[in-house]
């Protein structure tokens, strides 16, 4: 499980590829409304893919609204064929990413944020300070009768007044697979 928010914590700058060798750097998507970093995997059965379908559509508002997503899959991919780049590239298809989903093959940058779950979610403002390091909804594995989107309520929080929720649960899910 993650730690709580240290907000104010700046992001380190990054450039990762896609599974098609496209290269994006992290401080070229830091917009005027922030950006969202999530660390994420395919093969996590216990949440990843439980609400990969619900994170696109909310990324895409997200999106819509002039806030950046960023995706990256620091697993150990030799260990997890699963999570390797040509199934990165399904999975994005599967699931209607339209957002970059980049290799962190040596795992620097999961390490670099501190990255411990699939899902975990860095949600940054426009000066890249962050203000969100909460779960994606209060839904976990269907305990809530209905959905309250604190992903996207503490992004558009941050879009529009650079400040992130006081009040932030930590995101669940399996933890990332290092290298030993």
């Amino acid at each position: 499980m993650p730690t709580n928010c240290d907000f104010g914590w700046k992001a380190p700058d990054f450039t990762l590829q896609n599974a098609d060798g496209e290269a994006f750097t992290m401080s070229d998507h830091l917009g005027e409304k922030g950006l969202l970093v999530m660390f994420v995997c395919n093969h996590c059965p216990y949440y990843v893919q439980a609400i990969a379908s619900s994170l696109a559509t909310d990324k895409k508002l997200l999106m819509s609204e002039g806030i950046q997503v960023l995706a990256v899959m620091s697993n150990n991919y030799q260990m997890f064929e699963e999570d390797s780049p040509e199934n990165m590239k399904r999975f994005a298809q599967k699931y209607h990413f339209d957002f970059p989903y980049l290799v962190d093959q040596s795992q620097k940058i999961g390490q670099q944020y501190n990255a411990v779950c699939t899902p975990d979610f860095f949600g940054f403002n426009a000066q890249g300070e962050l203000q969100y390091r909460g779960r994606f909804d209060n839904k976990g594995m269907g305990e809530a009768s209905s959905r309250v989107p604190e992903l996207v309520n503490a992004m558009q929080m941050i879009a529009a007044t650079g400040r992130g929720p006081e009040q932030q649960i930590p995101s669940m899910g399996c933890s990332i697979k290092w290298r030993e």
